[in-house]
Order: C-alpha cells, then sequence, then structure tokens
C-alpha cells in the first residue's frame, strides 16, 4: 500500500493495493439491480449485498486489511479494537484465522450474538458500561503493547474499506447518487476515495440515524466534536469521528441526511418484505434517506444503497418493531 499521511485523503492506488491484498480473504459481493426496491421508491435502485460478506458485514475487508500490513513484531504481540459489534466480529474471526490474538472491546449495548461470534473465534471480550468507556478501555490496552486495529481512523482499515466502492464503481450500471451509512465514517470515507476516482459524477450521501449523528455534528462545528449517543443502532455509535473520516466525507460526500430510529427499523422491515434480503438498522435507514435524496434530485434519479450488514436477529427486530409500533 502506498504511503498515506494521516491527514491526508487515501487515494485510488490505495483502494485497489487493498483490494488485491486482502482478495484471497473476502467475498467479492453482490451488486444486483432490485426490482423491489426500485418499485418501492419509483426510481431504479441498485443494491450492493454487503450484508453477504463474511462475517456478515463490510468490516472484514478493514480488519484483513490491517492484519495483513502487520509487522512479524506486532502479531506476535497481538491486537485490540474496540467496536459497537460488526468490528469486533470481523477482527475476531480474522485474526483467528490468521493465527494473531485479539482483544475485542464493547459496550454493554453491544448484540449478544456479536460477543458470542467474537468469545467463539477465540477472541478475549472485554465489556465495558458505554461507548465512551469502550474506546478508553482500548486505550489502555494499546498502551500495554497490543496493536490498535482502529475501526475507522486508519488509512490502511479505510482502504480496505473502500474495496467496497471499487466493486460498486465495477459492476454497478449507470448511478446518479449512491447513499452509505455512517458510523464512524471508515466506510463511506474508502467508498468515496473509490468512487470519486472512478465515476467522478456521481452524488455521495451518508445517512446516520438520530442519537448516533458524530459526522453531522462535525460537519456543523467544523471538525470531530463528541456526542451523545442515544440511538438504538450500536454498529453506528461512535462518540466521535476522527479527523481523517471528518476530510474525507468533507471533501468527497454531497450531505449527510439522519433518520430516526424507528425508520430504521421500518427500513429493517421493508428490505425484507421488498428486496428479500434480512439487514441491520445501519443498513434499513437508507431507505428513508432514499427518499430524501429523491426529494432533493428530482426525476432522473438512479440509486445505489451499499446494504453495509445483516448481523441483526429476528429477535433484535422484532422488539425493535413493537418497541416503535411497526406492524
Amino acid at each position: 500500500m502506498t504511503a498515506t499521511e494521516p491527514s491526508g485523503l487515501i487515494s485510488i492506488e490505495d483502494v485497489e493495493a487493498a483490494a488485491d491484498s486482502i482478495a484471497g480473504h473476502v467475498v467479492r459481493t453482490p451488486t444486483v439491480p432490485s426490482p423491489g426496491l426500485t418499485e418501492l421508491l419509483g426510481a431504479p435502485v441498485t443494491a450492493k449485498l454487503e450484508l453477504l460478506q463474511r462475517t456478515g458485514s463490510f468490516k472484514v475487508r478493514g480488519a484483513t486489511a490491517k492484519l495483513l500490513s502487520l509487522s512479524e513484531a506486532e502479531r506476535a504481540a497481538g491486537v485490540v479494537a474496540v467496536s459497537g459489534g460488526n468490528h469486533g466480529i470481523a477482527l475476531a474471526v480474522m485474526a483467528g484465522a490468521l493465527h494473531v490474538k485479539a482483544t475485542v472491546v464493547m459496550p454493554s449495548s453491544a448484540p449478544a450474538r456479536a460477543v458470542e461470534i467474537a468469545e467463539a473465534a477465540g477472541a478475549v471480550v472485554r465489556i465495558t458500561e458505554d461507548m465512551a468507556g469502550a474506546f478508553a478501555l482500548t486505550a489502555e490496552l494499546r498502551a500495554s503493547g497490543l496493536t490498535l486495529v482502529h475501526p475507522f481512523d486508519d488509512p490502511v482499515v479505510i482502504a480496505g474499506q473502500g474495496t467496497v466502492g471499487l466493486e460498486f464503481a465495477d459492476d454497478a450500471d449507470e448511478l446518479t447518487d449512491v447513499l452509505v451509512s455512517i458510523g464512524g465514517g471508515g466506510l463511506i470515507a474508502g467508498i468515496a476515495a473509490a468512487l470519486r476516482a472512478r465515476r467522478p459524477d456521481v452524488r455521495i450521501w451518508g445517512v446516520e440515524t438520530g442519537g448516533a449523528q458524530a459526522m453531522s455534528e462535525a460537519l456543523a462545528a467544523g471538525g470531530p466534536v463528541p456526542v451523545e449517543l442515544s440511538s438504538i443502532v450500536s454498529t453506528l455509535s461512535a462518540p466521535a469521528v476522527s479527523q481523517l473520516t471528518y476530510d474525507h466525507v468533507s471533501t468527497l460526500v454531497t450531505e449527510v441526511l439522519v433518520v430516526p430510529d424507528a425508520e430504521a427499523v421500518r427500513g429493517v422491515l421493508d428490505l425484507a418484505d421488498h428486496a428479500k434480503v434480512w439487514a441491520e438498522p445501519a443498513a434499513g435507514c437508507l431507505l428513508p434517506a432514499a427518499r430524501q435524496v429523491l426529494d432533493r434530485v428530482g426525476p432522473g434519479a438512479r440509486l445505489g444503497l451499499v446494504l453495509c450488514g445483516g448481523n441483526a436477529t429476528t429477535a433484535d427486530v422484532a422488539a425493535w418493531a413493537r418497541r416503535f409500533g411497526l406492524g
């Protein structure tokens, strides 16, 4: 991978190098037109089914890229990561496959299934009260000698996530607008870098849920700021974005939209009913945002949706649906 300054944007060469590195370890997920979503939204929709990725989300791409970049000394010392669920699963599984000892720190809000999978893969899992506490404990473990595999504040990880955009650019038909969920911003940063190089005319829209709107608040403040987290969507709940992801989004992304948790859960149900895929709310939030985009851009839009993950249980979704009164 080419050298990248922490304050600089990753290049298409960075993403292409990451794609070569991880090719034998991850799935090239399907990019498919969705007749059901096209009918539901009233505009052509193409979906990137990253929920069919190994470990159930895009996170395995960045985690694998980082693990493969480690020195022998770093591999021997072990790695640590903080996660609301999917990053921890991805790191645990890939570290196990690559024979690297991993510790995963998760807040108590993380899905129980994520904890179980990470432990089953051989990782040590540490639980903290909240996400801020998880980041704090991770910093302590890093100081003890473990190598940090950050979920988004790392150019190698971002380049790995950007391989989603590389595949989307290569495999999709004509698109005008691509929607990508935002937690800490690693996925959209990488996708935006790839798409801006391969399809420079495509508009890129970020999507957050209310109570997990770290990027929106950063954009309003002119840089990363801490946010109070209250969203049910733990996989999007970063206590702050990084300067690195902020720089990518402020430079490359058209706008960041925020939707309520209830609409994100409704999006999960709509994806099941109309797209025939099982997604988590971090992907479900794209549907209400897509309606906002269509209102903004008018006729002629051709949408691309990055369905980032599917690691929600039927029990989780049923409980959220009851909470929000969704039939």
